[in-house]
């Protein structure tokens, strides 16, 4: 059968769509700016019809939603990431947070180890052939489409037409709904001057040649103004913002010395503004993959000079992370940092950073550290002592590989903010009989 004709047999508007979900079930929603806002707006003004609906979904930028006070009969959500708009519906019991390894979630729902009977996704229109593009998330997206019973996409013409492995036939969905809107977008913020020290000091980490994996934010933003004057840097990482098309544009970032996939800057997902969405479009210098593959320690681990840099909420004085948690409160998730961690770590002369400024500042004024002597009751363990590699604040590096559990405190008090280091250092010599 001809493609334009399966296309056109399934067209149908968001309401259509969303109609054809069965209650009890799983419904997998498509990553970040991939999420099809017509298709989740259509459930949530359709809840009356659904009951006991379990909505899986990583980084969402779009409403509350599902999770409204109210709709507990019709939705209940179980995210792998804890952002704004499910804290307080975690909190108060209007979903289960899913503790996860990103790379493990394409996995997982292959394995059936995770349910996903519907798939809502948002992609490109088609091309002459046929194929839509995920676009800006292909991440555990592509699998969920593999494994799902039913497929809606929107189709939107502001969606990016990307290279790497996110064309898909449109014989392979269900329903259509064509609905153009402007996608999510993150604006850069400004960087403060802690940020700006702690980027002056994980910049002085990166080699030559090095190939990074980066977040978003204004301490990632800070990293890449240090980065200027290095030479032939790469990109593998599970995710670009805007900040990376600066070197680009620059020749810094070429990835002429990477040793997988070299000449690709290579991502899963893309979070940022227009313009890297535009960046992005029909340019084969980005490669989007999915994520058990661009994530996998193993995969990460082959590229030489591998330099990760994450944050966290809390580190104690053994050096283990928390980056996801205050106290039993989920604040945000595992996401990709355990995976970059160890791959870097495994990779030939590779590093892992943890960069974080030292202090929260609370509303009220309130002044907390994060270098702790021990992290808070009900906080998970998200990067282990055994894996932590270094921990950077505005006031330097503390080396922790290789290090014993005196040395570690040593180096972490060292970095600490300076109005909390005599605390740390009572709790140093009271745990190693020791005068610091």
């Amino acid at each position: 059968m001809d493609w334009k004709q399966i296309y056109n047999d399934r067209k149908v508007t968001a309401d259509e769509a969303v109609r054809r979900i069965e209650n009890g079930s799983h419904v997998v929603l498509a990553h970040c700016v991939g999420e099809p806002p017509a298709l989740t707006r259509a459930m949530v003004e359709n809840r009356a019809q659904y009951e006991n609906i379990t909505i899986h979904h990583m980084v969402r930028l779009g409403p509350l939603d599902f999770a409204t006070p109210g709709y507990e009969k019709h939705f209940r959500i179980e995210p792998w990431f804890s952002a704004a708009n499910a804290r307080v519906a975690l909190s108060e019991g209007r979903g289960d947070f899913a503790p996860v390894f990103f790379h493990e979630v394409p996995i997982l729902i292959r394995k059936g180890r995770v349910g996903c009977d519907v798939a809502l996704v948002q992609c490109s229109p088609p091309d002459h052939n046929g194929y839509v593009s995920l676009g800006t998330s292909v991440d555990y997206t592509r699998q969920a489409i593999r494994t799902a019973k039913y497929v809606a996409a929107q189709v939107n013409p502001n969606m990016p037409r990307t290279w790497g492995e996110g064309l898909v036939h449109v014989s392979e969905f269900d329903a259509f709904v064509e609905y153009e809107e402007p996608l999510y977008e993150l604006p850069r913020g400004e960087i403060s001057d802690t940020e700006k020290a702690i980027g002056e000091h994980c910049a002085a980490l990166v080699e030559d040649g090095s190939t990074l994996q980066l977040g978003i934010g204004g301490i990632p933003d800070a990293v890449m103004l240090f980065l200027k004057d290095k030479k032939d840097l790469g990109i593998h990482s599970e995710m670009i913002a805007d900040g990376t098309l600066e070197l680009f544009n620059a020749g810094v970032i070429n990835n002429s010395m990477k040793s997988e996939n070299k000449g690709k800057m290579t991502v899963t997902f893309l979070m940022g503004t227009r313009a890297l969405y535009d960046f992005a479009h029909d340019n084969p210098v980005v490669e989007v993959r999915p994520v058990d593959y661009v994530n996998h320690p193993m995969i990460v681990a082959r590229q030489y000079k591998m330099v990760s840099i994450n944050s966290a909420m809390q580190v104690d004085l053994m050096a283990q992370v928390n980056a996801e948690a205050i106290g039993f409160n989920q604040f945000s998730g595992v996401g990709g940092q355990v995976d970059f961690v160890r791959g870097a770590s495994m990779s030939d002369d590779g590093k892992s950073i943890i960069a974080m400024p030292s202090v929260t500042v609370k509303k009220d004024g309130t002044v907390i550290s994060k270098i702790v002597p021990f992290l808070d009751e009900g906080a998970p363990v998200t990067t282990s002592r055994c894996d932590t590699d270094y921990i950077v604040t505005e006031y330097g590096i503390a080396e922790i590989k290789g290090k014993s559990l005196r040395q570690r405190a040593r180096n972490l008090i060292a970095i600490a903010h300076p109005d909390v280091r005599d605390g740390l250092k009572e709790e140093f010599e009271k745990r190693f009989k020791e005068v610091y």
